[in-house]
């Protein structure tokens, strides 16, 4: 049981094997060869690490760097596939840009920098090494960035500002329930309008009796 969840353990993370360097040792009798290795390991859900293994083998040497790429991992800060804001790493000679990128730009990365980035399970994202181009180094200034990161929650917490409130929900409109009130409304203004007609009609008819009046006695 426990070498099935190990492996499942195992299986949920992404390994890549940035790079491999072979050393040669010379001793008395000849050379001694061995091996340094670079692995990038991540869940592909914000989670990564990375981690070196020496060993006289190319398969312990690459064993070594797993296990401890997958005992340093760091969370990353995403927002919307992509990394919050635009940054850079150093380590050594090496600097590395990391800038946020449209949707459906796709990782602009080669080396090692393609590596962590698709391992973290960032879907967007522009970079460019600048410097030196060892593989070793160029993931370390990757990491260096990525650990550097911040959200703007982080980063106004820093700043002892209030969280950012939650949009409130709008309540739906109801156009239907509306309109019998406007109905109602109107019926009240129209009966006032019927029951003042009468009352102008009468008050128009004495002066016309009047007028009428005036005629005849003028007749007369």
């Amino acid at each position: 049981m426990r070498q099935q969840q190990g492996r499942q353990q195992e299986s949920e993370f992404v390994e890549t094997v940035v790079h491999i360097n072979r050393v040669a040792k010379v001793v008395k009798g000849g050379k001694n060869f061995s091996f340094s290795a670079v692995v990038v390991a991540g869940d592909g859900n914000g989670r990564v690490g990375f981690g070196t293994g020496k060993a006289r083998e190319v398969p312990p040497a690459i064993q070594k760097a797993m296990e401890e790429a997958k005992r340093e991992m760091i969370t990353v800060p995403m927002v919307g596939g992509t990394v919050p804001h635009q940054i850079w790493g150093r380590w050594g000679a090496t600097r590395v840009l990391l800038r946020p990128a449209a949707p459906g730009t796709g990782v602009i990365a080669g080396g090692g920098v393609r590596a962590v980035m698709e391992s973290a399970g960032i879907q967007d994202v522009l970079t460019k090494i600048v410097g030196s181009r060892n593989p070793f180094n160029v993931v370390r200034a990757t990491f260096d960035a990525l650990t550097n990161l911040m959200t703007e929650e982080r980063v106004r917490r820093l700043r002892g500002l209030e969280p950012l409130a939650a949009p409130a929900a709008e309540a739906p409109e109801v156009p239907a329930a509306e309109a019998p009130e406007a109905v109602e409304a109107e019926e009240p203004a129209a009966a006032e309008a019927v029951a003042e007609e009468p009352a102008g009609a009468g008050e128009a008819a004495p002066e016309v009796d009047e007028a009428a009046g005036g005629k005849e006695a003028d007749a007369s």
